[in-house]
């Protein structure tokens, strides 16, 4: 194990040395990334083939192709992004610069996860290396195909030291947790996302976490019902189930229960054929562990729909349950399977009801012609992301970042988003060595109470009062400077001008207004 510790090590030297500093050389990794896809992608297919039983087709539009996407738009917008953002200037730094600087973090790790193990290991990298860290790749080993595809390719086309991949399982996992990193993340269960949350507690590693949960799926009665259910099969049944941000179960009335049933029906039989088994597009259970797992889930429910399994190919038939109980197993746990519960509640309110009882979700879907419906969901739920009248989609949008909250995350990434988590936003300002006598009233000695007091008592009047005696003991620029820091602090908009005293003044000295 002493070997992942040398690993970190070296990726922290490589890093220390400043070679990522240079945007040019990001840029160059990014460009050496995405040419190491497209000479590998049909190796990249057919890992992801052997894995999940993914074809040519999916495995590029699943996965490899928002990897490109966002690799084009990083080195699109990164000299923009990494520029020095100037910010608002307070009444005494007028004359110095303020701004914030983008700095790398450091040497980050990424643990991705098995069921889309190209895309969720390589696109969080994406934005790591566009931030100039180092990063250290854990791909996941139930994946074991895409893991070790990752490990021989990478070092191929990227810098070895700044780029390294760790394989193995949880022994490799736990030893790669205790070296300290100056960010993680983690995509995967809530309950593994504790623990990595505990080990980078340990060194103050702040970390994003991208887990997962059950996805609520709301379906109006003012509903296109045709295109609701082919949007929801699509969504649910893609990748055998297996995708974090599935819709986990429908929420819908009644009375509109049967025809859900009935269209999701036919759209399977539309995208699937009569044998989903037999088609080129329906996945894999990744692992026997996880076969047994969904398919007890469906014991003791009404199967309106599939409900049956081949263990030695690791197949489980679309499945939809009806009436399902709220207290049953398969509503306690996110399903991560081939498996649609529905479940009947009477109204919208009682559909936001239920999803507010349980755990924030990663994603909430609700499907409406009315949009009084829609933005109810919207503002009186809380979830990850939301789509409206579609699934999925709003993870693949470059500006919307991606992330859960409560239980099924923390933090966010893609696009822009991606380049902030793996930056430093500095605080920086520059402040000219000349003029110092601008700076005199913050320094001691303080006025008197003697002489503080009249200023003071001007303060919400929206003047200060000082008797001409008082007044020659304290240089002009004091003055200026204490009632200016004074309005400030009582937060007064109020403008400070020195007023030559009339001649009828001049017996009760000059005033500061």
């Amino acid at each position: 194990m002493n070997k992942i510790s040398d690993v970190v090590k070296r990726a922290r030297a490589a890093f220390n040395s400043g070679k990522t500093r240079p945007l040019q050389f990001r840029v160059q990794q990014l460009e050496a990334l995405r040419q190491m896809i497209k000479e590998n992608e049909k190796a990249i297919s057919q890992a992801l083939g052997a894995d999940l039983n993914k074809n040519e087709w999916n495995a590029y539009y699943e996965e490899v192709v928002y990897v490109l996407e966002e690799i084009d738009y990083m080195t699109k917008n990164l000299s923009n992004w990494a520029e020095d953002e100037p910010v608002e200037k307070t009444s005494q730094t007028q004359q110095d610069q303020s701004y914030i600087h983008s700095e790398p973090l450091g040497v980050v790790l990424i643990i991705g996860t098995w069921n889309y193990p190209f895309n969720l290991t390589i696109q969080p990298m994406v934005g790591a290396i566009a931030a100039g860290n180092a990063v250290v790749l854990k791909p996941s080993e139930l994946s074991e195909n895409v893991a070790s595809l990752l490990a021989t390719i990478i070092p191929q086309y990227l810098d070895k030291d700044l780029y390294p991949v760790i394989n193995g399982g949880v022994p490799e996992t736990t030893e790669v947790l205790k070296e300290r990193f100056d960010h993680i993340l983690y995509t995967g269960s809530t309950g593994v996302g504790k623990i990595v949350m505990a080990a980078a507690a340990k060194h103050l590693t702040p970390v994003t976490l991208e887990l997962g949960g059950k996805s609520p799926c709301y379906v109006d009665k003012d509903c296109d019902l045709d295109i609701a259910c082919r949007r929801i099969t699509w969504g649910k049944f893609m990748n055998s189930g297996q995708t974090c941000v599935a819709p986990d179960y429908i929420l819908c009335d009644p009375s509109i229960q049967g025809q859900i049933v009935e269209k999701l029906k036919r759209c399977l039989k539309e995208f699937y054929g009569e044998d989903a088994q037999k088609s080129r597009d329906y996945g894999r259970i990744i692992n026997s562990r996880h076969f047994q797992r969904v398919m007890g889930l469906i014991e003791g429910q009404r199967v309106a729909h599939g409900g049956t399994g081949d263990a030695a190919a690791r197949y489980i038939a679309p499945t939809i349950l009806t009436d399902v109980d709220p207290q049953s197993p398969v509503m306690q746990e996110e399903i991560f399977g081939p498996v649609l519960p529905i479940v009947c509640v009477g109204s919208l309110d009682e559909a936001i009801q239920f999803i507010n009882h349980r755990e924030k979700p990663l994603a909430l879907y609700v499907f409406s012609r009315n949009n009084q419906v829609i933005k109810k969901m919207i503002a009186e739920t809380s979830s990850g992301g939301v789509t409206a009248n579609d699934v999925i989609v709003h993870i693949t949008v470059h500006s919307l970042p991606f992330g859960g909250v409560g239980h099924s995350g923390m933090g966010s990434y893609h696009g822009k988003k991606s380049f902030e988590t793996f930056s430093h936003r500095r605080s920086c300002l520059v402040r000219s060595l000349l003029n110092d006598d601008a700076q005199k009233a913050r320094y001691p000695p303080s006025p008197s109470k003697e002489l503080m007091s009249p200023l003071q008592s001007g303060v919400g009047k929206g003047r200060f009062l000082l008797p001409l005696s008082k007044l020659e003991l304290l240089p002009p620029m004091l003055i200026v400077g204490l009632a200016a820091q004074l309005m400030q602090a009582m937060s007064l908009d109020t403008t400070l001008l020195l007023l030559q005293p009339s001649p009828k003044q001049a017996a009760l000295g000059p005033k500061v207004a």
